[in-house]
């Protein structure tokens, strides 16, 4: 789908749309409020301010929608297609670093309380598995903005795959 006929949706089908690329209703609601915006950039823009105006519990919802890094993605639909795709670095490891990635992710959850969210494209295992275990020395308040910073950069590259 291009810009121009998203624009054109009813505001249910263009906020469903929208959840492909950050599973916060209150989030889509506002970008689709927005339209008709002329560009992917506006829309981009648009998409940022939403997410910088998220509470922890709005974003705890977009993080529900991720599935753990390195775990095979079961689900179809595009938001399932996107994940397996961004994800193919976790997938091609050996068996040492997959099951260190998963003991990340359990360590990572149990301190957090959530899925272990990473901007994963292009990045290798070895890569996720490193910024896990820093990251787990973050006190709650760092881990919250880094975050907000990985989904920011998932959500953007899912609305440039959505709207061109």
């Amino acid at each position: 789908m291009d810009l121009a006929e998203w624009n054109r949706l009813p505001d249910a089908d263009a906020q469903r749309e929208l959840m492909s690329c950050c599973a916060s209703p209150r989030w889509a609601a506002a970008v689709a409020r927005g339209r008709p915006y002329g560009d992917v950039t506006a829309v981009v823009g648009a998409g940022q301010a939403a997410l910088d105006g998220l509470d922890w519990t709005d974003v705890r919802a977009a993080l529900s929608a991720h599935p753990r890094i390195g775990e095979r993605v079961a689900n179809r639909g595009r938001e399932a297609d996107w994940s397996r795709r961004e994800q193919t670095g976790a997938q091609d490891t050996d068996a040492a670093t997959a099951a260190a990635l998963i003991r990340a992710n359990e360590a990572y959850e149990e301190r957090f309380g959530h899925v272990f969210l990473i901007f994963a494209t292009g990045r290798s295992a070895g890569e996720m598995l490193a910024a896990a275990r820093e990251r787990l020395a973050n006190d709650e308040a760092a881990e919250r903005a880094v975050v907000r910073g990985e989904l920011a950069k998932i959500t953007r590259l899912r609305m440039e795959r959505l709207l061109t």
